[in-house]
């Protein structure tokens, strides 16, 4: 089965910011806004060959490039002044194998796109996060993950890699046919070339049965161990100040699909975006009801079960705007590290009304995954945008670097090229192929430079 990028335009052309080329100029944004640019030129290349192509003009001529999907990173990975590269131009599946439930997909195809084409051929994803607006090959490079103690990061799902290596070359690589670049392409921050291809392993399509419901945050702490043992998917979130959390647990069923098309409209939509959107605005004109706003929220959790196709299930619609920080940590400290989070939110009184949010991930051996060789705890903060993160977020950090914690790619941090080197046990392996795959440095952005150099 072959789908021409061309034929889903739409879906292409509402998650990106600018698609003329050349840009000249043009303001490029990052979802959020905490990051702009003005590249020189945004292409949007339909074919394998138009990437190499213009990889190869940017060798000749001197000039760097980077690469976009969505554009829903958090750091300015995909920011240039030069060369803007969006893979929005190559969306669709290249081809299935239903017998070894494997499928080559184009890299810009939006996860969301992805999970319907895949639900035609009977296949799906074993697991995804909780936001489907990105591409497949971003949320690749940059180790995004679900939740749920069985499962690793996306990238585990990835079998073959086609890359445009920063030297022009096309490579399809493998574990077996490149280990150690197979290795760093699963998790690479699109520094070693442009993916055009991803070959994904995948499972028979299936239905979960979601659960929200409510229980104070002490409890929670205490229940930990069998919650994400009990459960195929869970997670938690906890508001600043306020008792309660909200637990969201999902577990493979049989039941047929519910049609609450309304109520979960009015759930999803209106109370989880329309009213905590009023609210954020109230928050950052008068950041004293932050508190307030926070308890409110909390006792305000949607409480029901639904059930539906798993690619349909595990997204939530994410309106209103934000900052994030997450750490990836060992999975033992998750109920230290919250605790010590909230004594410091407690203490310091920050401006905050946005929930944290908890999930797990099984350990994996991607060299530049921050769940490399240990079983994890995620660990996410937000700010609402427009409203100061800086103190907030930094204190945080503290706290997860004192726990060992590891910065999730996509998502704000303060560390440099020397801590991070400490806390990956391949760093030096990663970069040795990343100086053979893009030897002059052509997909290096100043953020970047400043990671790996």
């Amino acid at each position: 089965m072959s789908i021409d990028a061309r034929s889903d335009k739409r879906t292409a052309a509402k998650n990106v910011t600018v698609t003329s080329s050349p840009a000249n100029g043009k303001l490029w944004s990052n979802w959020s806004g905490s990051v702009t640019a003005r590249p020189q030129e945004i292409r949007m290349p339909r074919s394998v060959d138009e990437v190499a192509e213009a990889v190869r003009v940017c060798r000749r001529e001197g000039r760097r490039l980077r690469i976009v999907g969505s554009g829903h990173s958090f750091t300015p990975i995909a920011a240039t002044d030069e060369l803007l590269i969006s893979l929005d131009g190559l969306q669709g599946i290249v081809g299935v194998d239903p017998e070894g439930f494997t499928a080559t997909v184009w890299a810009g195809t939006k996860l969301k796109l992805l999970g319907e084409l895949l639900f035609e051929n009977g296949l799906s994803q074993e697991n995804l996060g909780d936001i489907d607006v990105q591409s497949i090959a971003g949320a690749v490079s940059t180790g995004t993950h679900g939740t749920g103690i069985s499962f690793g990061n996306i990238s585990t799902q990835v079998v073959g890699v086609k890359i445009v290596a920063g030297t022009g070359e096309v490579l399809d690589v493998t574990r077996e046919s490149h280990p150690d670049w197979f290795k760093a392409m699963q998790v690479s921050l699109g520094s070693l070339g442009i993916i055009v291809q991803l070959t994904l392993k995948l499972r028979p399509s299936y239905k979960l049965e979601y659960e929200s419901r409510r229980m104070l945050l002490d409890d929670c702490l205490q229940q930990l161990e069998p919650l994400r043992e009990a459960n195929r998917h869970f997670e938690f979130y906890w508001f600043p100040y306020a008792k309660p959390s909200q637990i969201k647990v999902m577990n493979i069923t049989d039941k047929e699909a519910t049609g609450r098309k309304v109520w979960d409209h009015i759930s999803d939509v209106w109370i989880e975006n329309s009213l905590f959107g009023l609210l954020s605005e109230m928050s950052r004109k008068l950041p004293g009801t932050s508190k307030a706003i926070s308890r409110l929220s909390a006792s305000q959790v949607p409480v029901g079960r639904k059930v539906n196709y798993s690619h349909r299930i595990f997204a939530t619609q994410r309106l209103v705007r934000f900052n994030e920080m997450e750490y990836n940590l060992p999975a033992e400290a998750m109920a230290d590290v919250i605790r010590e989070m909230r004594e410091k939110i407690e203490r310091e009184r920050y401006r905050v009304h946005f929930p944290i949010e908890c999930r797990y991930a099984k350990g994996d051996d991607i060299w530049l995954s921050p769940a490399y060789d240990r079983d994890s705890a995620y660990i996410a903060v937000h700010m609402f945008k427009g409203m100061p993160h800086e103190r907030y977020f930094a204190d945080m950090e503290e706290i997860f670097l004192r726990y060992g914690g590891r910065p999730h790619w996509g998502k704000m941090h303060g560390l440099q090229a020397g801590q991070l080197a400490e806390r990956y046990p391949m760093w030096r392996a990663f970069k040795a192929v990343r100086e053979e795959l893009d030897p002059d440095g052509l997909l290096l952005n100043d953020y970047l430079r400043k990671i790996f150099l």
